[in-house]
């Protein structure tokens, strides 16, 4: 008889524990907005400069809906894309650092909204605020794989597998508030520039994943989850 309300106990101790250690899902968004932090919101449209290279950096951007690619120009003029950006990711973020100007040109790729964080608001809420803190350590470190997995991809893949992985970063497959979906229209000539070849060999990788059933055309891009062999097959 004893042993039957210890295993009772046991069993609602192991309940509390359980329910105790479902931690809720940090709404990083839904922070910024209720905080107050982007209560101002700058909309641009395709093709529309956010900031330039050189020009002074003042604010730290979240880029809330749309697409944002960041190109940089070498002294003899020539330019190169070296990051696209989409929903959920933060840029301008140096200015916390202690620079000063920007070292790249931000340019709208699709219609875009972002929220304008000041850098004194944005610093005070990541000493104060320790869940955001986390969370913005955690959109950095993922920007960063990011980053390094699209050098990579440039250096030794093949533009088919640029693309598909191009195409899968602006549906934003994988995230978790923004499973793989529709790309609102992207011109053939903006897509061979983020992938680095021409337009005629996008236009013959855009129909054959057409063809396979890996993307949709209906006025946006559909891209399904199937794109993902692309990348992965060898």
């Amino acid at each position: 008889m004893p042993s039957l309300p210890r295993r009772i106990s046991g069993a609602a101790h192991n309940s509390r524990k359980r329910a105790t250690s479902k931690k809720t899902v940090f709404n990083l968004k839904l922070f910024l907005e209720s905080h107050g932090l982007g209560t101002r919101i700058a909309k641009f449209r395709q093709k529309e400069k956010i900031f330039s290279q050189g020009a002074p950096e003042t604010n730290v951007m979240y880029l809330k809906e749309g697409g944002v690619k960041l190109t940089v120009v070498n002294t003899a003029g020539k330019e190169a894309v070296v990051e696209i950006l989409g929903p959920g990711d933060f840029f301008g973020v140096r200015i916390l650092t202690g620079q000063t100007v920007h070292t790249s040109t931000a340019i709208a790729i699709l219609p875009t909204t972002v929220l304008v964080i000041e850098k004194a608001e944005m610093t005070r809420a990541l000493h104060k605020e320790h869940a955001f803190s986390d969370a913005f350590i955690a959109n950095m470190l993922a920007r960063g794989n990011r980053g390094e997995e699209a050098l990579i991809d440039q250096l030794f893949n093949s533009s088919e597998k640029r693309l598909a992985r191009t195409l899968l970063l602006l549906a934003r497959y994988g995230t978790p508030d923004q499973p793989a979906g529709s790309i609102p229209k992207v011109s053939q000539e903006l897509l061979a520039e983020i992938v680095g070849t021409t337009r005629s060999r996008i236009n013959f990788f855009m129909n054959k994943f057409r063809k396979l059933g890996f993307i949709e055309y209906n006025g946006s891009i559909h891209v399904n989850k199937s794109l993902l062999t692309v990348v992965l097959n060898d």
